[in-house]
């Protein structure tokens, strides 16, 4: 199977990225998977023949990461399930992956799509699990009577190589803010300041993943570290923590600068760069070019619709809140990501 219109969003997250989602949303003719791989990560693609009950633990099964962050009390905006919560919660059952960001924003019962998903998903075929993605999107593109698919999840630049060789044919979107910015407000979002703290405890530990710490890495780290690894924690040690800005400008760097290479080795046809400064300067441009590159047509009523939901005052946050020693720090860390925005063209 190959969809009609597959796209993915890539970026650092924090960049307007969400308010694209919504604003995708809202077109008659884009199916949009918010944060779906986020939910379901790279274990929902492992090698060779994968079949349908396979397919089904992979989208059905909490993501441990983030049930670990609900069950401490560390919620995300993004976390869409836990402000509507329906038969599931994290203390009992967990939220299953594709229901906690994914379904919620399709439909205002994701309990009762999470059964329609199930029902399908069971007596599918064993085959590659790329081949299950696309009927799971096919199946929601034809329930929703779609015709384009975009995914969009935050904090996905490195997923992109992997999606790029699952799914050939598909584009990519790379989507980025202001450095300062975009970090600032990292900063203050409790899922990058735990994705903060879990690369300290990935540096600390030498591990390339979480599955190969051992009981002794864990004790050979701090007391403000070790906990996190827990199914429950102090969620003042994410919340109250201290953190240098400049970590997060670094972060910003590495990310922009992953998706620029990126996007650097695809097809003309297959790529596509937006800046969030752009959207806020000339929403109906910028959004009328997206919705050319997805295939679907930018109607004047959705365009009213969209442009509704974009927040302008995001813009310039770090310059207006920090002080000038803060912000002039903040740029030096984000100056490698900036240099490799350089010569990306806005086309």
């Amino acid at each position: 199977m190959t969809l009609r219109s597959l796209t993915f969003v890539i970026g650092t997250g924090r960049s307007g990225s969400t308010a694209l989602s919504r604003i995708r949303n809202t077109h008659p003719d884009v199916l949009s998977l918010n944060e779906y791989m986020a939910s379901v990560g790279d274990t929902a693609f492992p090698e060779g023949r994968v079949s349908g009950a396979e397919f089904w633990d992979a989208l059905f099964r909490p993501t441990p990461y983030f049930a670990a962050m609900i069950r401490s009390g560390v919620l995300m905006p993004e976390f869409l399930y836990t402000r509507r919560p329906g038969r599931y919660t994290a203390q009992t059952t967990g939220i299953p992956a594709l229901s906690l960001m994914v379904l919620p924003h399709l439909t205002d019962d994701p309990d009762g799509l999470l059964d329609e998903i199930r029902a399908a998903v069971l007596d599918w075929p064993g085959r590659a699990a790329a081949e299950h993605h696309e009927a799971l999107f096919e199946l929601l593109r034809a329930r929703f009577g779609r015709t384009a698919v975009v995914e969009r999840s935050g904090y996905s630049t490195g997923w992109a190589p992997g999606l790029r060789a699952a799914f050939p044919y598909a584009k990519f979107v790379h989507l980025f803010r202001d450095g300062p910015d975009c970090a600032l407000s990292m900063s203050r979002h409790p899922g990058y300041r735990m994705i903060t703290l879990m690369r300290e405890i990935r540096e600390r530990t030498g591990v390339d993943s979480f599955g190969d710490l051992t009981d002794e890495h864990v004790r050979s780290l701090p007391p403000d570290l070790a906990p996190l690894l827990e199914e429950r924690f102090d969620p003042a040690l994410v919340r109250d923590r201290a953190f240098p800005l400049r970590r997060f400008g670094a972060l910003w760097s590495e990310l922009v600068a992953e998706g620029a290479r990126f996007l650097d080795g695809l097809p003309a046809a297959q790529r596509m760069t937006l800046a969030y400064e752009d959207l806020l300067d000339a929403p109906r441009e910028e959004l009328s070019r997206l919705a050319a590159f997805v295939g679907v047509e930018p109607s004047p009523q959705w365009l009213d619709s969209a442009c509704a939901l974009l927040d302008t005052g995001r813009r310039g946050s770090a310059r207006k809140q920090l002080t000038a020693a803060e912000l002039d720090d903040l740029r030096k860390s984000c100056a490698p990501g900036t240099r490799s925005l350089a010569h990306v063209s806005r086309h």
